[in-house]
């Protein structure tokens, strides 16, 4: 249940991200809400998984599924570069993060 939850946070997390950039600086309403809901939202399934899951673990695959997530929405939604050396940033990224499952006693 953890790990779900911990996913579940993280995708909460790149919701957030997208919304506060569309919220342009706060200025918009929608975004601006959806923004903060996401992130009080997203902090407590962190929470919530870190009581079962290491503190590293928990929240490097947080963070990652965040970075990684945000990257691609950014690519798919947004428009943005998706050149060869940041792709094989982010690859290295879900490295990292296959990585810290595995390592996980």
């Amino acid at each position: 249940m953890a790990w779900f939850l911990l996913v579940v946070a993280g995708l909460l997390e790149v919701l957030w991200a997208f919304s506060m950039k569309r919220s342009e600086g706060f200025s918009r309403l929608t975004p601006s809400v959806i923004t903060v809901i996401a992130m009080i939202a997203s902090f407590a399934l962190l929470a919530r998984a870190m009581r079962d899951l290491p503190l590293g673990t928990a929240y490097t695959i947080w963070t990652g599924i965040g970075a990684v997530g945000a990257f691609v929405l950014g690519i798919v939604a947004l428009g943005e570069q998706a050149s060869p050396m940041r792709i094989l940033a982010a690859c290295l990224i879900v490295g990292g993060l296959v990585l810290m499952k595995l390592s996980e006693a």
